[in-house]
This record gives C-alpha cells, sequence and structure tokens, in this order.
C-alpha cells in the first residue's frame, strides 16, 4: 500500500477501525483491513511523515472515547512486526492521552511525546527510531517508600528499615510498621487518654503511607513531613503538614478535621483531598476530590466543591479555581508524572524531589510546555530520555542534572 500524497488514508477510517478492535465488535474483514494497513507500512519515515500530516489536520478538542490504549497496543504487538520494525515504547510505557493520530504512531512502533509551545496553537510531535541499547554511566534510581518518625520522646525510627513489625507502643497506642505503612492501633483493655505528638518526615526520593487511629489515611509525597496526635481527643482532630499530602479522612461529624499548613486552616468532616505546600512553588495548593472542605487563612475563607482548587500565594492571597485537573493533581501518589501543558521549571522540580538531584540550568530555563505520563518507578535516565523528545536537553553529572536548551 503506498502512503504518497495520492493515496491518502482518511483518518476517520483509522480511528473506526481502531475503537472497533478495542471494543471487541471488528469483523474479520474489518480486523484484517487494520492490520494489512499495520504491516504493509514498513517505511518508518513514510508513515511517520503522513500521520504527522493527520494531526496537523486533528481537531485537538475532538477527543476519541476511552480506549485502554495500552492493552491494545500489547494485543496488537502480538499480531504485527513480521518484519524488522522493533517497538520504542513497549519499554518506556509512555502513555499520554492525546488525539487518536499518536496513539496510531505508538502502535507503529514509535516513540511519541508532545511539545506545547506558547508560539503556535498546533502540537509538535518528535519521534525517534530504536537505536541500540547503550550502558549509561551515571544514573539515579527513582524514589522509593521510606520516612524517618520522631517519637515524643524526640527518639527517631527509620521506618523503611525498621521491618514489618510493632515499632513500639505508647500508652495504650501500637505503632505497626508494614509494606511502606504506618499504622497507628488500640490496645484493647489499655486507656489511651495520653496525647503524645508524633513526626513523619521523608527525604528527597522517599515517600510513605500513614494510618492514623481514627482511620484517616495519608499519603506523604518526597520531601513533606506531618505532625499529629497518637491519639485524637477534643472537639477537633488536628495535624500539620509540610510539602505535599494527600488525605482520605474518616468521617466523624462531631469532631472535624483540621490540616494546618503555611498559615492556612482547612477544615472538613470527611473527605478526599490534596495538599501541595512545597517551599520552592509559588503557590499552596488544595484540591478537592470528595465531600466538601472550608479553607481559611486570616480573615479569608471560601468553601471548596469536589474539582475545585483553592491557591494561596506567598502574599496570602487566595483564589479559587474550577475544573482542576484531578488526576495530574494525585498522579503521584498513583505512581506517575502526569504533565499537562507542565512548563519545564515545574517538572524538573518534581523530579529533584523523586530522585534527589539538584538541578542546574545552563542558561534560562527553557521554554515551552509538555504533555504526556511517566511512570515514576523508571530510572532517571529513562525520565530525562523520555524529555529529551520535547527538544530540551540533560546531562547527569553525580547528583546534578544539568539542563541544556
Amino acid at each position: 500500500m503506498n502512503l504518497n500524497n495520492d493515496m491518502p488514508i482518511a483518518k476517520e477510517r483509522i480511528v473506526h477501525l481502531l475503537e472497533l478492535y478495542s471494543s471487541r465488535e471488528a469483523t474479520d474483514a474489518e480486523e484484517q483491513e487494520l492490520f494489512q494497513w499495520l504491516n504493509e507500512n514498513d517505511n518508518q519515515h513514510t508513515v511517520s511523515e503522513h500521520i504527522h500530516q493527520l494531526i496537523q489536520q486533528f481537531d485537538r478538542k475532538e477527543l476519541i472515547p476511552s480506549v485502554d490504549w495500552e492493552s491494545l497496543y500489547q494485543e496488537i504487538l502480538k499480531k504485527t512486526y513480521t518484519k524488522d520494525i522493533e517497538p520504542v515504547v513497549s519499554r518506556r510505557m509512555l502513555w499520554p492521552r492525546i488525539a487518536v493520530a499518536a496513539s496510531i504512531i505508538l502502535i507503529l512502533g514509535i516513540g511519541v511525546f508532545y511539545l506545547l509551545t506558547s508560539e503556535s496553537s498546533k502540537p509538535q510531535i518528535a519521534a525517534i527510531d530504536k537505536q541500540p541499547e547503550l550502558p549509561v554511566q551515571n544514573d539515579i534510581q527513582p524514589g522509593t517508600n521510606g520516612a524517618i518518625l520522631t517519637l515524643a520522646n524526640g527518639r527517631k525510627i527509620v521506618l523503611d528499615t525498621a521491618g514489618n513489625d510493632t515499632l513500639v507502643t505508647q500508652g495504650g497506642i501500637k505503632l505497626l510498621n508494614h509494606n511502606g505503612q504506618l499504622s497507628y492501633n488500640h490496645i484493647p483493655s489499655v486507656p489511651s487518654e495520653e496525647v503524645l505528638y508524633n513526626i513523619m518526615t521523608t527525604t528527597r526520593g522517599r515517600q510513605y503511607q500513614l494510618l492514623l487511629l481514627d482511620g484517616t489515611r495519608v499519603w506523604l509525597n518526597a520531601s513533606s513531613s506531618i505532625k499529629y496526635p497518637t491519639t485524637f481527643t477534643g472537639k477537633e482532630r488536628t495535624v500539620e503538614i509540610t510539602g505535599e499530602a494527600y488525605f482520605e479522612v474518616a468521617h466523624n461529624a462531631s469532631k472535624p478535621f483540621n490540616v494546618v499548613v503555611n498559615g492556612m486552616n482547612i477544615h472538613v468532616l470527611g473527605t478526599h483531598f490534596n495538599v501541595n505546600a512545597y517551599d520552592d512553588e509559588t503557590t499552596t495548593r488544595t484540591t478537592l476530590l470528595e465531600g466538601s472542605v472550608r479553607v481559611t487563612k486570616d480573615n479569608l475563607s471560601t468553601m471548596l466543591v469536589p474539582g475545585q482548587q483553592a491557591q494561596m500565594n506567598k502574599k496570602g492571597e487566595l483564589k479559587v479555581f474550577n475544573d482542576a485537573d484531578l488526576q495530574e493533581v494525585v498522579a503521584w501518589k498513583d505512581g506517575l508524572f502526569v504533565m499537562k501543558k507542565a512548563d519545564i521549571g515545574s517538572i524538573m522540580r518534581q523530579i529533584a524531589r523523586w530522585y534527589d538531584v539538584e538541578i542546574v540550568y545552563q542558561g534560562s530555563i527553557p521554554p515551552g510546555r509538555i504533555s504526556g505520563d511517566i511512570p515514576r518507578n523508571m530510572n532517571l535516565s529513562e525520565v530525562l530520555e523520555v524529555l529529551e523528545l520535547s527538544g530540551v536537553h540533560f546531562t547527569i553529572e553525580g547528583k546534578k542534572v544539568i539542563v541544556k536548551p
């Protein structure tokens, strides 16, 4: 089959065939048509040019119905590549939720990433062919579960090396460490009225989970901390955090839950929300996923509904934004870097925290915005390799990442 301009392939037909195949509704003839098109086009350069033309014509606001592209891609791999075409992205597993034309390129075995610049409203695509694997001289493994627990008496326990066992008892409370989570449990028949404050701290390259005595679950991101009582007495439940944390608060109408962060108070009864309060970010962001919360700063107060995000800047000014991207906000908890028109600076700050590296720019921070998903369990060199498809270049020097325009 020829892919020159004399015989264009309608993008609608390709989209239709892929949707039928992914939903298991394709007839034998339609499936044969799809795989014949994929197999007969063994010239990657020609195919890339052709698909690029489709992308230029594609309406970015027009999104395809929900399709499990990863499963579809793996299934297609089993039926195609009868010639010498090897997939690039099977190792990287980069899955941007973008228009179907880019998904077609993924199926054809070409690595894809988008750079959304301010100079053009159309996506620019970068593609690379499969190259021989080369040993990486300087590489850094991804972060992992780990935290330091500081007890009320000042004793410190390194949780990632403490093992899966009961660590200590505090009054009538037993502290159990198990598979990346610290939990607090009542000891039967032992009173636990004494209020002791513990602090869990994660360094760069570490994250941990916490199950409080009331049943509230907390996910603590890298370079963060939470101060909390071993048992909640009185009329309210109050904790203090730095950095970033995701909360699933156990409902208790008679005892509201409060998060104190950067002089701001987040007041809830029972809900799911994320707080990003890193010092190197320009704003403290509270994003609500379920329930309702009230965010208060001095005399300013606002109530959030699901999907809203409250942002407080360094001056203490509070603003509310609707339609927050919830998946992007909590991606860290789910093991992903999710970037949707993210600037290079914000991406590199995430990388610095997770891989415990220093970011050094040669000149100013490169312009442009990037969209895409990258798993957080990849080595640093692999993440940077994918990001380089946007046109920015990186070098790892010890614990430094040099960013080059």
